[in-house]
């Protein structure tokens, strides 16, 4: 985010959340899920859900057609498994399945190696 000088205190990095993550109930979060999954092509394994779930991590509509672009770009630059920053959260994703593997938060993103992947995408 841009401030101009003089515009107001600025946001720290960990304090920002992108549009649409919020705190929730574990069985709603599986539920609305699976519902907004099958609007994007995209696909989270069943780690990846858990994962989410145990954070109470939940992605709005808005969020995984952000999350599916940046796939797209990283399909298009050759990338094969990119990592994902959304915000405090971090996807490691399948490209050429279009698949999210793992998710990690930023509390448990703390001193968190990322191995195996060819490419990051900042998310925005």
């Amino acid at each position: 985010m841009v401030k101009k000088v003089g515009s107001g205190p600025v946001p720290s990095a960990a304090s920002v959340q992108p549009a649409g993550i919020r705190r929730g109930n574990q069985a709603a979060f599986q539920e609305i899920m699976a519902r907004e999954i099958k609007k994007v092509d995209l696909q989270f394994s069943a780690h990846a859900r858990k994962r989410l779930a145990e954070r109470q991590v939940n992605l709005g509509l808005r969020d995984l057609e952000k999350i599916s672009r940046a796939v797209s770009l990283a399909e298009a630059k050759g990338a094969r498994q990119s990592l994902l920053i959304y915000g405090d959260l971090a996807l490691v994703t399948s490209i050429a399945n279009r698949t999210v593997v793992t998710a990690v938060n930023g509390e448990a993103a703390a001193n968190n190696i990322f191995t195996n992947i060819d490419s990051a995408v900042i998310v925005k």
